[in-house]
This record gives C-alpha cells, sequence and structure tokens, in this order.
C-alpha cells in the first residue's frame, strides 16, 4: 500500500461521529443536521429535465476535455462574471470536471514534483481535502492560521521565504470554508506576483462565490485580479467552480477547472489517464445551468433570509456574526467546541461541527478552537428551530 496513507487524518465527521457515541439526544426534539455543507434546496427543474432529456447519450464515450459546447458555456459564464473582456479561451483554458473535490485532488497528483522537497500552503482552517491531496501527492503541507484578529484571511506576509522557495502550489478558498471570507483583489494579486516570483501554482477553490448578499459586492475571484493586474494569460492562476452550491446540485457531480493554459494542457493529459470524464446527460444539463443566472438570484435569497432569522436569535448570546459570502456561520462558543457540539447533540438533538475539527494544531494553537461551523442548509423553519435551540443551550450554561 501508499505509505503515504498513514499520514491521512481521519476525516472530520468520523471524529464527529466518534464525538457523539454514547449520547442519548431527547426523542421528542427531530435531529437537525447544521454539520454538512450539503445544499438542501430544490435542484431547479430545468436542470433535472436536461439529465432526464439527454439520457440517450449513455451509448457513447465521452471525452475528457469535454464537448466545446460546455466549455464555450462555461467561458462566457467566467467571461461575464470575472470581467475578463473576452481572455478566456473556452478550448485551451477551461476544462470540466466532477464536481471541485476530485480535481481539487487530483491537481496537487499533477502538479507537485516530490523530488524538489516540495512544500503546498493551504488555509488553516481548511476543507481536508487540501491536505490529503498534498500528503498523497509527496509533498509537506504547511498551514496559513486564518484567525478573527486577520479577518480570517492567511497571514501571507508571515511566511518566511525559504518556504516561499519550496512551494510548488498554494491552496485558497475564497470565500472560505468554514469562515466565509473574501480575499479582496490586492492581497489576490500579491499572490499571483509571488506565484511568478518563487514559481508556483496558485489554486483558487472558488465554489462558494455565488452565494453573498445581493446589496453587496459579488466577491471578487483570482482570474478577475490577474486579468486586471496585466496577466492576461492568467498564468500560474487556476480556479475551481462547482454547480453544486451555485446550483443546488451536489448529486450532479459538475464543476470545471479554468486558468493558465499551459497548466491546463498538462491536468488534461493527467486526467485522461486517470479516467474521469464527464458523462453526456450531465455535461447538457451543466450548460443549462452555467447559462441561467436567475434561479443563482433566488439561491441567495434563500439564503439571506435564513442568515437574517438565525442571527436575529444568536447574536445576543454567542459571538457570531454574517459571513461575507458562503453558507456558513463560524461561530465563537461558550466552552470548548468540542464539548459545546456533545452538549448540543445530547441536549437539543442539533449537530454542528467542532472548528477544530477543521484545522490542525500549530506553535499558534488551533484556530478552529472554540468554533463551531453551522451549515445553514436545512429550510428555513429548521434553521430557526436550531438557533432556537443553540440559544437555550447556551441559556443554560
Amino acid at each position: 500500500m501508499n505509505p503515504e496513507l498513514a499520514k491521512l487524518h481521519p476525516y472530520p465527521f468520523e471524529k464527529l461521529s466518534q464525538l457523539k457515541q454514547g449520547c442519548e439526544p431527547p426523542a421528542d426534539k427531530p435531529h437537525i443536521a447544521l454539520s454538512i455543507g450539503e445544499p438542501k434546496h430544490p435542484t431547479p427543474g430545468f436542470i433535472t429535465e436536461a439529465v432526464i432529456a439527454h439520457l440517450h447519450g449513455l451509448s457513447s464515450y465521452p471525452t475528457t476535455a469535454g464537448t466545446n459546447e460546455l466549455r464555450h458555456a462555461i467561458a462566457t459564464w467566467l467571461d461575464n462574471r470575472f470581467k475578463l473582456d473576452g481572455h478566456i479561451n473556452a478550448i485551451s483554458q477551461v476544462l470540466p470536471v466532477n464536481g471541485t473535490r476530485e480535481a481539487l485532488f487530483a491537481f496537487a497528483q499533477a502538479v507537485i514534483d516530490r523530488s524538489q522537497d516540495p512544500v503546498v500552503l493551504m488555509p488553516n482552517p481548511f476543507y481536508q481535502i487540501y491536505e490529503g491531496a498534498a500528503i498523497l501527492a509527496g509533498a509537506e503541507p504547511v498551514y496559513l492560521n486564518c484567525t478573527a484578529q486577520n479577518n480570517f484571511i492567511p497571514d501571507f506576509d508571515a511566511v518566511e521565504e525559504s518556504t516561499w522557495k519550496r512551494c510548488q502550489l498554494l491552496y485558497i478558498c475564497s470565500p472560505g470554508n468554514p469562515t466565509g471570507a473574501v480575499i479582496d483583489k490586492a492581497t489576490l494579486t500579491q499572490l499571483i506576483e509571488l506565484a511568478h516570483q518563487y514559481d508556483f501554482v496558485i489554486a483558487a477553490d472558488e465554489c462558494y462565490s455565488e452565494i453573498y448578499d445581493d446589496a453587496a459586492e459579488a466577491p471578487v475571484g483570482l482570474l478577475e485580479a490577474a486579468h486586471e493586474a496585466g496577466y492576461t494569460d492568467l498564468s500560474r492562476c487556476v480556479v475551481f467552480h462547482s454547480l453544486s452550491k451555485r446550483s443546488n446540485s451536489p448529486g450532479l457531480r459538475s464543476g470545471f477547472v479554468a486558468g493558465d493554459a499551459v497548466i491546463l494542457k498538462q491536468f488534461l493529459r493527467y486526467r485522461t489517464y486517470h479516467g474521469c470524464s464527464m458523462p453526456p446527460a450531465t455535461q447538457a444539463a451543466s450548460i443549462s445551468a452555467w447559462s441561467d443566472e436567475a434561479h443563482v438570484v433566488h439561491n441567495r435569497e434563500l439564503y439571506q433570509e435564513k442568515f437574517k432569522a438565525v442571527l436575529e436569535i444568536l447574536s445576543p448570546v454567542m459571538n457570531v456574526s454574517m459571513p461575507q459570502a458562503g453558507f456558513y456561520l463560524w461561530a465563537e462558543t461558550p466552552v470548548a467546541d468540542t464539548q459545546f457540539a456533545r452538549l448540543l447533540f445530547e441536549q437539543q438533538h442539533v449537530t454542528v461541527l467542532p472548528g477544530s475539527y477543521l484545522g490542525r494544531d500549530t506553535a499558534k494553537g488551533n484556530p478552529g478552537a472554540n468554533r463551531v461551523r453551522m451549515a445553514l442548509v436545512a429550510p428555513l423553519e429548521e434553521c430557526i428551530e436550531a438557533a432556537e435551540r443553540i440559544r437555550s443551550l447556551i441559556e443554560s450554561l
């Protein structure tokens, strides 16, 4: 077996399951799960119908690169959303993938040169795929703490030059999971300049970019920052997007990577061997989804309604605030995060994810400690009920 497998940490939900062992929650309170970031809003009917209407495509092998129609639909969306002025080539700079999770993992396997003592930088706390991808690619993960003191953005200025010199890949997540923090354009530009100076690639996980308050400015993207800074070839920049959150279609397993044409050419070569082409019906439905914005606007409205209601209940009793984007609340707990999560399940039958499970211990501690992640994915009524139960627990402590 690959010896690197032994270095992988247990997944957060495995730890959560162990934490809840021995608990007997009240039977008269239905369970409410705020722990998993799985969208629960209905998948738009036109996406479902597109899948059904194109099932005849099962008789043919799809290509790894996807259809030109899908890649053009994605390029058009990127151009419009991130103000690229046509500087995105649908054929050489866009590649469909089966959701961002598999692509984020596979990307590290393709770009890391394990013979060069590489490091992979990533935010802390983080989406665990970044760490597993780095380890199995033979690289050392380096964790950049995201704390309230730095507005939950990694302190890139604190990274030593020796680390930048070893860096081959930088994972960023903006809007952030679990914090909802958005990296601003100036910082993104700084990272692009560092990537060129020290010869590394930026992998930007932007799968929450379309969930934000419409009254505010849409989150900036890495390609947008690159274009505005004059890097119109998008060199060293690769972004990852998905229909799971944007279009409430997690089961569709559809997303894309886009950016540096030289890197994507090699990533396509890797994926051809990997064997992960997107089914034809999925491609057809994805064209429809990327070509429509009305359902995305409605999706944002549903989340904003839930944020408003839940924060009205919780703000008086705990340190929690509206995120810049995404659908998570990153709330501070009055006791240790693991103790809080266990008590909440045991006494109120509500599941949240301890923040320490999403982070790693560093010299300055675990930046996820004493926080919990709450995914406001359940229906409005359930989110309100969960908030009231959480408040009840806090008031009893």
